[in-house]
């Protein structure tokens, strides 16, 4: 039962449904093959938790990295967690192991088709709170010299944007 201070978190469930988005598209190419012209951009958090790439891509891609998935990959597997494929780099083979969660952008640029995700929190698998703390029962105290329109959480977006025109 919720009580005055605890909200639904729109936010949360919106992330939730957009990051399925990709898991689906991507389970659609592990089953199908890539239709078309469709290729995928997919970059993430180097430095997220359970993102498992080798040390010297750890090293060239400090805190973010982007890979291409559209002519030459291998072993593409996903599920509700995490994205998995094998790609080469310098004529070797290596396996990448990213959480959805790490995911930053998803973009298909065949149809004109992008994604931006905030960084979710490990904890919670959810947005961290904008204001930093990560108190989920709303007790922590706020700054009282904010007024109310700092406190507005939510931002709307249009995909119109991301559409062939």
């Amino acid at each position: 039962m919720m009580t005055e201070n605890d909200t639904l978190r729109y936010d949360k469930m919106v992330e939730g449904a957009l990051r399925s988005v990709v898991r689906d598209a991507v389970q659609e190419v592990v089953d199908n093959g890539l239709p078309g012209d469709h290729h995928f951009y997919i970059t993430f958090l180097t430095d997220y938790p359970g993102v498992n790439i080798p040390d010297y891509l750890r090293d060239r891609y400090p805190g973010e990295m982007t890979i291409v998935l559209q002519f030459q990959f291998e072993d593409l597997y996903v599920d509700d967690e995490i994205l998995q494929v094998s790609l080469s780099f310098n004529n070797k083979p290596e396996k990448l192991i990213v959480p959805l969660a790490a995911i930053s952008i998803f973009a298909d640029p065949s149809v004109n088709f992008a994604l931006q995700f905030q960084p979710l929190d490990h904890e919670e698998g959810g947005a961290p709170d904008p204001d930093g703390s990560d108190d989920p029962d709303g007790s922590d105290k706020k700054d009282d010299t904010k007024s109310d329109s700092d406190d507005a959480k939510g931002e709307v977006i249009s995909l119109d944007q991301f559409r062939k025109k």
